[in-house]
């Protein structure tokens, strides 16, 4: 039976996933209805407009992961979408150094994934060739890494939204429209929002840092809880500022998903450097006292946060204590850069990572998209969801085009 509704699909979420998908299923499928739904007067607002605005090369993750195949892939078609549409990035290329032996085991292994990934112009690299492509580094060992760059993010999710715009009349991205509930329907769905009610007969859900709290609204039940992360960047003074030309990053700990603290030249200008990784009281909390009721109840209140605790206690003490202590963080970035003083960086910008938990306390290390007839949750898309936003995109319209009768 078909029920006329105001779209056929709503995928709720402004941030880059959510615009992305949108955007290949308006171009497959200029004659579906869609609309975006962002709960903020902005698009990008939260994960996309507060990262580090890195284009990942794709090195780091699992081969055969969907990390892996969609980084590569996303890249590529980022960089080519960015040049088409005159958005600012840089394809300036960084270097992982590993300041001690015991990194070195580590450095191969991230080599070998990067080679299996297709990741073009990867090289190991020694002490002096890490001088002259950033002759303020130092280490024992590194990899070179061409085709990682920087890129305004948030300028990419505002070009997707005019264009999903442009792809059919019909379609529309819609602000400030937060939705607090599903009237479900035997053929349809009323899509409850701050503003209005919205009838669709399917729904993709790209909330982010709220995605386990929509795919609750819709009866289903994501297998993960969202903890988030807050990540406190530094800028470096203009000074300072020279000591870097473009991305250094050190050998990553390979129990956790974060990158460790590292350097990175911004699109718009200068050079920050960060982040740490610490538990965060308000999931989109951006400040240190920050702090939600709410959020902060529905992630200690599941078990799995405290294995996650308890396993990790030293690691989360240490990052805790750099958060608060600029000696200890200026520690870890003169392993990198030793010239760094204590007056050559302030406090800048933070970011919340939406980091899933699985019910055993582990970090959820792979993208994680769930699909039923009606609707598609997207429930883990931390670093490098940015990067591989158009290749997940059209992971989602090509899902979407398989469990969803868009021909009726």
């Amino acid at each position: 039976m078909q029920v006329r509704t105001d779209f056929d699909v709503v995928i709720v979420g402004g941030g880059i996933v959510g615009l992305a998908s949108a955007y290949k299923i308006a171009s497959m499928r200029p004659e579906v209805k869609l609309a975006v739904l962002e709960k903020e007067d902005r698009l990008a607002a939260h994960q996309t407009g507060h990262n580090s605005g890195v284009i990942h090369s794709g090195l780091y993750y699992r081969p055969g992961s969907s990390k892996a195949e969609t980084c590569t892939a996303g890249r590529k078609e980022l960089i080519a979408f960015a040049k088409k549409n005159a958005i600012p990035h840089d394809i300036c290329g960084k270097i992982i150094v590993a300041t001690d032996e015991r990194e070195l085991s580590v450095m191969e292994r991230i080599f070998q994934n990067g080679s299996a990934n297709g990741v073009e112009g990867i090289a190991k690299i020694g002490p002096e060739e890490i001088r002259k492509i950033e002759p303020a580094a130092t280490g024992i060992a590194g990899i070179h890494v061409p085709s990682a760059g920087i890129i305004d993010f948030t300028a990419v999710a505002n070009k997707l939204a005019e264009l999903i715009q442009t792809h059919g009349s019909h379609n529309r991205v819609l602000t400030a429209h937060k939705v607090i509930g599903f009237n479900k329907h035997d053929f349809y769905t009323s899509v409850v929002t701050s503003k209005s009610a919205i009838s669709t007969r399917y729904l993709i859900n790209c909330a982010g840092l709220q995605c386990d709290r929509v795919a609750r609204m819709d009866g289903v039940d994501p297998g993960v809880q969202i903890v988030p992360f807050r990540g406190d960047y530094h800028d470096l003074t203009e000074a300072a500022a020279s000591k870097v030309k473009n991305l250094v990053y050190p050998v990553p700990d390979p129990a956790f998903p974060f990158l460790g603290v590292h350097f990175t030249r911004m699109i718009a200008g200068g050079v920050e450097c960060g982040p740490n990784a610490v538990f965060a009281f308000k999931r989109e909390g951006y400040r240190k006292t920050d702090f939600d009721l709410r959020d902060t109840w529905d992630s200690l209140s599941h078990w799995s946060t405290w294995l996650l605790f308890l396993r990790h206690w030293r690691y989360g003490l240490g990052e805790y204590a750099r958060s608060f202590s600029k000696q200890l963080l200026l520690r870890q970035l003169q392993r990198l850069v030793p010239s760094i003083g204590l007056e050559d960086f302030r406090p800048g910008n933070a970011g919340v990572r939406a980091q899933a938990l699985g019910p055993k306390g582990e970090l959820v290390d792979d993208f994680k998209i769930e699909a039923t007839k009606h609707a598609i949750h997207v429930l883990n898309a931390p670093s490098p969801a940015a990067t591989a936003s158009l290749a997940i995109g059209e992971h989602i319209a090509k899902l979407a085009a398989e469990q969803f009768e868009l021909d009726n």
